[in-house]
């Protein structure tokens, strides 16, 4: 807790960073992957939502201690969504990132101490440009453990006024997962060049890698 309330300077930058460009449009005729997770007694689970799910997974490979990361959607009505539904805001699903970790390497506290600092928790709806349901801010708990752990953290942010605003931040059990299509899948490593991830992606990884360095792969 103490790192994070260091480090609301950082998160003030991120906002910042946000401003101007929204997640791009990719092939919308991919198709989606049926939803499955594989566990072992060795490793855990989270899903989080903090806006355009390029910039959650880049941000989660370079957590030493995260298995894999991958794309989609959580937390709507409908079955097998494509990226194009879950644009229109009709489906009731976010864009999310599915981690897998190994919590004898890295915390579950550390991983949402991650996720408070790489986006703004208390706007609703919204990433800097890219708005509506798809980008809502989300803690898709896999555990009663997790549950407890970030509505604690959630608690004590806002109490201690971390944020200039309250958090909005939705802890809710988590539903099924989506895989999002194969184009979405390792976005930033494969596509860094691309304006979106240049004008967004970058700067917030940079602040990123330098906060979180002893963190890192």
């Amino acid at each position: 807790m103490k790192a994070c309330i260091k480090n609301a300077c950082f998160v003030a930058g991120l906002i910042v960073s946000f401003v101007h460009f929204s997640c791009g449009n990719g092939n919308p005729t991919s198709n989606p992957i049926k939803s499955s997770t594989i566990m072992n007694a060795s490793t855990e689970t989270i899903t989080f939502a903090a806006g355009c799910f390029w910039c959650v997974e880049a941000v989660y490979q370079r957590v030493k201690g995260v298995k894999s990361v991958t794309s989609g959607y959580m937390g709507g009505k409908m079955k097998n969504p494509t990226y194009r539904e879950v644009c229109s805001g009709l489906t009731g699903h976010a864009e999310v990132c599915q981690l897998t970790f190994d919590p004898k390497i890295v915390s579950f506290e550390t991983l949402l101490e991650v996720f408070w600092q790489t986006h703004d928790p208390t706007t609703l709806n919204r990433q800097g440009a890219d708005t509506g349901t798809q980008y809502r801010s989300a803690i898709f708990y896999h555990s009663e453990a997790q549950k407890i752990a970030a509505d604690q953290w959630k608690a004590k942010l806002n109490g201690q006024k971390v944020f200039p605003n309250p958090i909005v931040t939705e802890i809710t059990q988590a539903s099924t997962f989506y895989p999002a299509e194969d184009y979405h899948q390792n976005y930033f490593n494969q596509n860094g060049q691309e304006p979106y991830c240049q004008i967004v992606i970058k700067p917030k990884m940079d602040k990123f890698l330098k906060a979180f360095k002893d963190k890192l792969n």
